[in-house]
């Protein structure tokens, strides 16, 4: 007989949540891993003792972890999303019947909680990876990607200079915010030079008999901003269009994937710019948990002088190559470290003259031969021809770049070049398409650090929970001793001699054919 299944939506007496759950249920799991506890300390000095009650902390903070966790950026959408699964609301502590708060109650909260709450939470779940024996902490890789803002390249708006009212700033409602911002702060020859650039571009792009087509903007830092949220900066990525973007920047653990520190910064600046305040903190977690930190590895885009020195100082071995037009030996000039002097192929003698500063304010050192000695030299047609002398100039970093450049032609600079990519590159991957690092769902520099700090978290609570340590079983084997009587045999064969001893090792005979 054919079934037909009645729907009677009758109101169920007996029902206890936790008994939907099973035992397997990653958010069982996980609420009993984490001691949540903590966050009451953490936040008791940022509420009243008046007023009405506010939204619990370790409600709000299982709330915005559970977003990443399902890979859910929109903070209307995780409400609605968690009010569907029985597993959530038992994780957050609700009732079927009881109602979740409001998605405008967990981006004011957000906007409350500093970063430095956020950052406790990281190293509370990092200490317990310690404690598994996830982190092994001496080598760490370190790489960074773009995030896309919540602001629209659309939007973005010219500068005033100092001390000018602009039409976008005059009765903005956030005047204030969007003013510091909205200043001009580049020097005038580099606004000289960007505009002159976009003259140019404009006059080569030409149409059909020389009629000029409507130009796109021309959009940077230095001249535009975002009045939507001003901390957005507008960067490239090879092979994508430009838009408004973050930089997020990790330190992952070699040994299983682990990251170790996560922060963001602005996207118009070098990765090489931000390796010191990333070392810092990572190496201060690090020391936290008593790891050594010993190597880094990154690519060429954090290599600088200062940077291999920074980490020399620091006894950190950096693996990093080496990137730019620095070469480890000049062509015909040989260096003497101990006397600090270049010999040429005439074996005249360049000492070291002077310190120099070129316009980014790095420092150089700066060798040249006397005049007289280069005015006799027979080569001097092909060494100097258009000179006096023959000056070389060296950067002050030169014995970092040049220990740097040694590690990366060696077969180990190799190897931990693929260590690296195998490393941190899969955990950006995972990061932005599996735990909502797509975009950011807030504005602001610090709102970006709170979403990739809770971003790092739920991929280190996913990284615990997975983690099966190996257990090894060992066995031990008495044998008896061998007996000494050993009797030997040969005899010959068609193909060669053979011989095969005979021996009594424990009672029983043991035959070994070796070859003669």
């Amino acid at each position: 007989m054919q079934g037909k299944k009645a729907f009677l939506d009758k109101e169920v007496t007996r029902f206890r949540l936790s008994e939907r759950v099973p035992p397997h249920n990653l958010y069982r799991r996980l609420a009993e891993l984490v001691d949540w506890t903590f966050l009451y300390d953490e936040t008791r000095a940022l509420y009243s003792h008046t007023g009405q009650p506010s939204l619990d902390p370790v409600v709000f903070f299982k709330l915005v972890l559970v977003g990443r966790l399902e890979n859910l950026v929109s903070d209307r959408r995780l409400v609605e999303h968690c009010a569907l699964r029985l597993d959530i609301l038992w994780f957050l502590g609700y009732e079927v019947d009881e109602e979740l708060p409001g998605h405008s109650t967990v981006s004011r909260t957000r906007q409350l909680f500093p970063a430095a709450v956020f950052e406790r939470l990281f190293d509370h779940v990092f200490a317990q990876c310690v404690a598994r024996g996830l982190v092994a902490g001496d080598t760490q890789a370190v790489d960074s990607a773009p995030v896309k803002a919540n602001a629209s390249l659309e939007a973005v708006r010219e500068k005033q200079a100092a001390g000018t009212s602009g039409p976008y700033l005059a009765g903005h409602p956030d005047q204030s915010a969007v003013a510091a911002g909205a200043v001009l702060t580049a020097p005038a020859h580099q606004l000289r030079q960007l505009a002159t650039g976009q003259r140019r571009r404009q006059g080569a792009q030409t149409g059909a008999l020389g009629a000029r087509h409507e130009q796109a903007r021309l959009l940077r830092n230095k001249t535009h901003y975002s009045p939507t949220d001003p901390d957005a900066r507008i960067s490239v990525k090879p092979g994508k269009a430009r838009a408004l973007n973050y930089r997020c920047s990790l330190a992952v653990d070699t040994a299983h994937g682990v990251i170790g520190h996560v922060q963001a910064d602005l996207a118009d600046s070098r990765d090489s710019r931000h390796l010191p305040r990333l070392r810092t903190g990572l190496q201060h977690r690090l020391r936290a948990n008593e790891l050594p930190l010993r190597a880094l590895l990154a690519d060429a885009g954090y290599a600088n002088g200062s940077n291999y020195a920074l980490l020399e100082a620091a006894q950190i071995t950096a693996w990093i190559p080496v990137f730019g037009q620095y070469k480890a030996e000049i062509e015909g000039f040989r260096y003497d470290a101990p006397q600090d002097v270049y010999h040429c192929r005439a074996g005249e003698v360049l000492p070291f003259r002077k310190y120099d500063t070129r316009a980014d304010g790095n420092w150089l050192k700066i060798y040249w031969a006397t005049c007289s000695d280069c005015q006799q030299c027979p080569l001097k047609p092909t060494c100097v021809p258009g000179a006096k002398r023959k000056q070389l100039t060296r950067t002050i970093y030169d014995a970092p770049y040049r220990r740097a450049w040694q590690r990366q032609q060696s077969r180990r600079g190799q190897r931990m070049r693929r260590v690296r990519q195998s490393t941190v590159e899969p955990v950006f991957g995972n990061l932005i398409h599996h735990y909502g690092l797509r975009r950011m769902n807030v504005r602001g520099h610090a709102g970006a650090q709170k979403t990739m700090l809770l971003t790092a978290v739920a991929y280190n609570l996913k990284k615990l929970l997975k983690y099966r340590p190996q257990q090894h079983l060992s066995l031990a084997v008495a044998l008896p001793a061998p007996q000494l009587a050993i009797t030997t045999r040969c005899w010959r064969h068609r193909n060669g001699c053979e011989r095969q001893t005979q021996a009594l090792v424990g009672g029983q005979p043991m035959k070994a054919a070796i070859d003669w």
